[in-house]
């Protein structure tokens, strides 16, 4: 009974105890987490593009512009970053072109045309309307440069007014014009427009220079008018358009231009300019007037894209060399024979240049009887040779520099003396009586006897 409530103590107790302990820590539980809960956002609205060609599509008055722009496919180009500077003309400026011009621009065949015009009215960068002021010139996307000019209140870019100024937009600024502006024309596409040179475009043609006066130069052309070419004596023109007479043509017409763009204010300040043929033309100011050669300068300024016309009232030949000068002179036929049996026609329509003291037909009948038709004898070869020698300088001596000179060397090795007695020039014992005969090679002074060696 004792050894019972004994056990039952001890149980009690234990009990007490397992109660009293700590208890076991249970194992962690996952919170569940809220699922999260999309905050609805406003879409933001789209911000309307204002492009140099949205403000032109969105004013009525640029209809015409926008639609051209559609022809020449450049309205990405100009709805594009840029900036562009772009001088728009109303409705009314291309209205104002001559009937018909629009609609022909359109035309698919004319989208070249009609880009060069487009690209004309356009300038890179943003240029607003008190920067454009202070200039006198701009490149314009064409490549080409437009004129800018200021008078009184007044803008113009060429020819046309600026009406409206500094229309912003998001990739460049617009300014409305009066008119639409007409890139230039190169220099033979502005003569055949003109009318005024229909026999000088014949002529490019027939010489196959109408590429190179189309070409970037730039240059400067003196150019005959029709009424120039007129005044050649008759049938003139028509043998030179034969395509046996090609480079004879070909010389004449280079003869008329000069390399680089020189603007009337320079021509007048020079005495002289070389050809693309080589040879120089005479320039002179007299009374006013500006002559080339012997030709009257009477429209100048003409400006093109790839340089300058100056209109002219005569056609300019170019000089032939010393031997076809004598020749076409016609008093020195007997010159021109010995030349001819002593082999020296060749030397002397060579490069040179050469000074030539040349005798007249007069000058070699003076000579003893018999002794002209014996000098050109074969036999005589060497002896007419030295003979004619005697009568070269080398180099170009004109009269101005000869009567500085006491003597000269001749080609033959020789001096002759020169002297200048009461205004009248001698060289040995023969008097100088026509000076400065410009040929292509050299200059020929006229003397009134044969100069015989020593």
């Amino acid at each position: 009974m004792k050894a019972f409530r004994l056990s039952s103590l001890l149980i009690v107790f234990a009990l007490v105890l397992a109660a009293c302990a700590p208890a076991t820590p249970a194992e962690p539980t996952e919170m569940p987490m809220p699922e999260p809960t999309a905050v609805p956002t406003e879409e933001p609205s789209a911000v309307p593009s204002n492009t140099i060609v949205d403000i032109a599509v969105g004013n009525p008055d640029f209809s015409t512009l926008v639609a051209a722009l559609g022809a020449a496919d450049l309205v990405d180009a100009l709805s594009g970053e840029g900036p562009f500077t772009v001088f728009a003309p109303t409705n009314e400026a291309f209205a104002a072109l001559p009937e018909g011009t629009l609609d022909e621009l359109l035309l698919p065949e004319n989208k070249q045309k009609l880009t060069d015009i487009l690209l004309y009215h356009v300038v890179s960068g943003s240029v607003l309307a008190a920067d454009v002021v202070t200039l006198s010139e701009a490149e314009t996307l064409l490549g080409q440069n437009v004129a800018i000019t200021v008078d009184m209140d007044k803008v113009m870019v060429n020819e046309a007014n600026v009406v409206a100024t500094d229309i912003i937009a998001d990739n460049g600024v617009i300014h409305v014009i009066d008119s639409v502006i007409l890139p230039k024309s190169d220099i033979v596409d502005t003569a055949i427009a003109d009318g005024r040179f229909t026999t000088l475009a014949a002529a490019l043609g027939a010489a196959d220079l109408v590429e190179t006066l189309k070409g970037e130069g730039p240059f400067t052309v003196f150019a005959p008018t029709d009424d120039a070419f007129a005044a050649l004596p008759e049938g003139t023109v028509e043998t030179l358009l034969l395509p046996e007479n090609k480079q004879k043509l070909t010389d004449i017409l280079l003869y008329h231009v000069v390399a680089g763009k020189v603007m009337a204010a320079d021509v007048v300040t020079l005495t002289e300019a070389e050809t693309v043929l080589g040879q120089d033309v005479a320039i002179k100011v007299d009374m006013g007037k500006v002559y080339i050669n012997d030709a009257e300068v009477i429209i100048t300024d003409i400006v093109t894209s790839n340089g300058v016309i100056h209109v002219i009232d005569a056609v300019l030949l170019p000089k032939a060399d010393i031997v076809d000068t004598a020749i076409e002179d016609g008093r020195f036929t007997t010159l021109a024979a010995a030349l001819g049996a002593a082999d020296l026609v060749e030397t002397l329509k060579g490069e040179g240049p050469f000074t030539v003291f040349a005798p007249t037909d007069d000058a070699f009948a003076k000579l003893p009887a018999g002794t002209v038709e014996s000098l050109l004898l074969p036999e005589n070869k060497q002896k007419l040779t030295d003979i004619l020698l005697y009568h070269v300088v080398s180099g170009k001596v004109m009269a101005a520099d000869v009567v500085t000179l006491s003597e000269a060397e001749t080609v033959l090795g020789q001096n002759v003396t020169i002297t200048v007695k009461d205004g009248k020039v001698y060289i040995n014992d023969s008097e100088v009586i026509i000076t400065d005969i410009m040929t292509s090679n050299g200059v020929i002074h006229v003397i009134d006897a044969v100069l015989l060696p020593n």
